[in-house]
């Protein structure tokens, strides 16, 4: 039996029972699809985080107090940290390494923000003048802080957006005096939109000089130094520079961390590959569900055509061509319904950042390949006990079925 001749056959016993083949197709199409939308929110997901990274500068190394790992993740400050990072930790790491274009210190906190009667509860950072840079953060209106506003402690304040709207209105909010805490702070700038990035509101900050912001919380504990390195060629000379000259300064105690962002991603990587891997592998479980539906299917029509297997071999078929013809039905079943998948796959994937803006998508490749070979494969492996069946049927015996 040629090809053409198999592909008819297939093509005609499929289309006898078109509502059966139909609903068949639909579980291999259902979990075709739910691989390639589930692999593409997971692929979203990671290139989301790759490009809000990038949003926030290059080449960042971030020391945080407290030796709690040597590699990747977020690190508060813990209370039982050895040694507090200081101001002047932030000076001498930028005064001593080569490496280091500049040691921005980092104070958070939180405080309420009260303008006439308008007040709410706010985070505060305090930062030097070049951390706007660093994160590559504009403004909309006014300026940023500047040296001589870190230095004299002045009290001056840069609103987020959303922290303007509040409190201001459609009102110019330059030149105005706002409470914060208990001091009188003039706001100088007002930040443009930034929106959310890796959880953190940008727009819901209000920035200070870090002198002020010691004043403000009464501290000299920094909660993080934010360094720039000058090239990405020396992020591991920095990260080295860093630890002798914070090792030397701590009494020879090294408790403090160094993170990059290779590092930082290195860990979100892991689990974002994770998270891809067994969403996928749910989805893979419906996909079999689907081959175990052609499996039914097939032993069904098996056992509907007993006659005709049986008039086929007693006019000179051979097993080989009895198998071939029925597992050739359940490969084109399955690869149909892997084709229909794809298309679905792909037209809800694009789709769905449109409907939930918060969730990224990004189709790759590999994943519409994969799925579409896994179709096919299960096809093959459900299609086969089936056929192999309708194959070794004494034509006498399948004659003589009724």
């Amino acid at each position: 039996m040629d090809v053409i001749e198999t592909l008819r056959l297939s093509k005609d016993a499929l289309l006898s029972n078109k509502i059966r083949s139909m609903l068949t197709m639909l579980g291999v199409i259902i979990g075709v699809a739910s691989v390639i939308m589930l692999v593409s929110i997971g692929e979203g997901a990671r290139t989301y985080i790759h490009r809000e990274l990038g949003n926030l500068g290059t080449n960042i190394l971030i020391i945080v107090p407290g030796k709690t790992s040597t590699k990747g993740g977020f690190h508060p400050p813990s209370a039982s940290t050895v040694r507090k990072l200081v101001y002047d930790d932030a000076f001498i790491i930028k005064k001593r390494s080569r490496h280091i274009a500049d040691a921005v210190p980092l104070i958070f906190g939180s405080s309420k923000i009260k303008y006439l009667n308008q007040n709410r509860d706010n985070n505060v950072v305090g930062v030097t003048e070049t951390y706007f840079d660093i994160r590559n953060l504009t403004v909309e209106s006014g300026r940023f802080i500047s040296a001589s506003d870190v230095d004299s402690k002045r009290k001056v304040c840069i609103l987020g957006r959303t922290v303007k709207r509040d409190l201001f209105g459609d009102k110019n909010a330059l030149g105005s005096l706002v409470s914060i805490g208990n001091s009188k702070y003039r706001v100088i700038g007002v930040m443009e939109k930034k929106g959310v990035t890796l959880g953190i509101d940008f727009d819901d900050i209000v920035f200070i000089p870090t002198t002020a912001a010691q004043e403000l919380f009464d501290t000299d504990s920094l909660f993080n130094i934010t360094v720039k390195v000058k090239s990405s060629q020396e992020i591991d000379a920095a990260v080295e520079d860093i630890r002798q000259i914070l090792i030397k300064k701590h009494a020879g105690r090294e408790d403090f961390t160094v993170m990059s962002q290779d590092e930082m991603l290195g860990v979100m990587n892991k689990v974002l590959n994770i998270m891809t891997a067994v969403l996928a592998g749910i989805a893979a479980i419906s996909l079999v569900v689907g081959g175990i539906g052609i499996m039914n299917i097939m032993l069904v029509s098996v056992r509907e055509r007993t006659r005709e297997i049986g008039i086929r071999k007693a006019l000179g078929a051979k097993n080989r061509d009895i198998l071939i013809q029925f597992l050739s039905e359940s490969i084109t079943l399955s690869l149909i319904g892997g084709i229909g998948g794809v298309f679905l796959g792909s037209m809800v994937s694009i789709g769905l950042p449109y409907i939930l803006t918060f969730l990224p998508t990004q189709i790759s490749l590999w994943s519409v390949l994969l799925a579409f070979f896994f179709s096919a494969s299960v096809g093959i492996f459900f299609g086969v006990y089936p056929a192999r069946k309708a194959s070794l049927y004494d034509p006498i015996v399948a004659l003589r079925y009724e």
